[in-house]
């Protein structure tokens, strides 16, 4: 396995890149982009499969992410991205269906967007081992899958540091779009954070769906109801980690005076859709799937496809904080303190 690049501050500052929005809801929903730049490679460019996960591009969040690192390869190397979005509703033989046809339609690499993808990620990648899959936060066990994961709960720490830092009620909330492991490291992480920074601040914990409902991860009109409750039972700061359902929470902390939204994945002060929003958006958790993203897809067109697991962790920058609008400038200190505990192990984050 390849180390992981250092990342540049280039690859997590262009949030604000045009959105095309996927029509979702439909297992069949796609979208097509080429490019006529000819790839380095001389060989016409590189066939990019996008398997989204609910919300598809445009969600603004962890979907846009991927969208990002893939547009960025195609841009640098030519060729074509082909995009299916999936729907909350998906069965397994549904989302096994998507890869499938990505590769039948000869999309060499294949990025499945989400841990919902996991076990078909194994099974379609044994029927095409010439195909190089990456899969995003879940670990494959086929030889010829990168597994693209993060270590959520590092960045959720920080964020629940700055919450600590910027309650000015000691009472802070954290909304899940649904009650997942991986949603817990985000959960764990934050209220770690905050109880580590000042003991006394009330943390209150929400998931939107449970189970195999995936709707918490595209329900903007739930991450508003949610927030709305926590924000009438006193919360000030609201961590969410929803995907597009983070949106609506993003919009009821921006109708309370004083309260702050946390963002996740994207840095969503700089996301056009959410611009009118952007003052109450206190930072975001930044997860760079885009680099990921590029990453895997950079090593299939060099002819060095990466296997095995890429850990995107705190120390080589894969989350972190947005400084974006220099609302956390003022606890800079504070959040660098926290950050090299981290690094150098002196802290060890919960994943639970």
């Amino acid at each position: 396995m390849r180390r992981v690049a250092k990342l540049s501050a280039a690859c997590i500052a262009t949030a604000a890149l045009a959105l095309t929005a996927t029509a979702c809801g439909s297992t069949s929903s796609e979208n097509d982009s080429s490019s006529s730049a000819s790839s380095s490679s001389g060989k016409g460019g590189i066939k990019i499969g996008l398997a989204y996960d609910v919300g598809g591009r445009g969600d603004r969040s962890f979907n846009d992410s991927a969208a990002r690192g893939a547009d960025k390869a195609q841009k640098e190397f030519g060729g074509s991205i082909k995009e299916l979005t999936a729907k909350s509703s998906d069965t397994e033989a549904d989302r096994e269906q998507r890869l499938t046809d990505l590769a039948d339609a000869g999309y060499n690499p294949i990025v499945a967007v989400g841990f919902s993808y996991a076990t078909s990620v194994d099974k379609v990648a044994a029927k095409y081992p010439k195909v190089s899959f990456g899969l995003i936060d879940s670990v494959a066990t086929a030889k010829n899958v990168d597994s693209i994961t993060f270590t959520e709960e590092q960045g959720s720490y920080l964020a629940g540091v700055a919450a600590a830092l910027k309650t000015k009620k000691d009472h802070v909330g954290f909304i899940g779009g649904v009650d997942t492991p991986l949603i817990k490291k985000f959960a764990a992480g934050y209220e770690q954070g905050v109880k580590d920074t000042n003991s006394k601040v009330k943390v209150d914990v929400q998931y939107l769906t449970h189970g195999s409902d995936l709707s918490g991860f595209a329900s903007p009109d739930k991450g508003k109801e949610a927030a709305s409750g926590m924000l009438d039972n006193g919360a000030d700061v609201i961590y969410s980690a929803a995907g597009s359902s983070g949106n609506g929470a993003i919009e009821a902390v921006s109708g309370v005076k004083g309260a702050w939204a946390i963002g996740v994945d994207s840095d969503q002060y700089n996301i056009p859709g959410l611009s009118k929003y952007k003052n109450s958006i206190l930072t975001s958790m930044v997860k760079n799937v885009d680099v990921g993203v590029y990453d895997f897809i950079k090593s299939v067109h060099d002819g060095k496809p990466l296997t095995g697991n890429q850990v995107y962790s705190l120390a080589k920058g894969g989350v972190g904080l947005a400084t974006s609008g220099g609302f956390i400038d003022d606890i800079k200190s504070q959040l660098d303190a926290a950050k090299k505990k981290i690094v150098d192990g002196t802290v060890k984050v919960k994943t639970s």
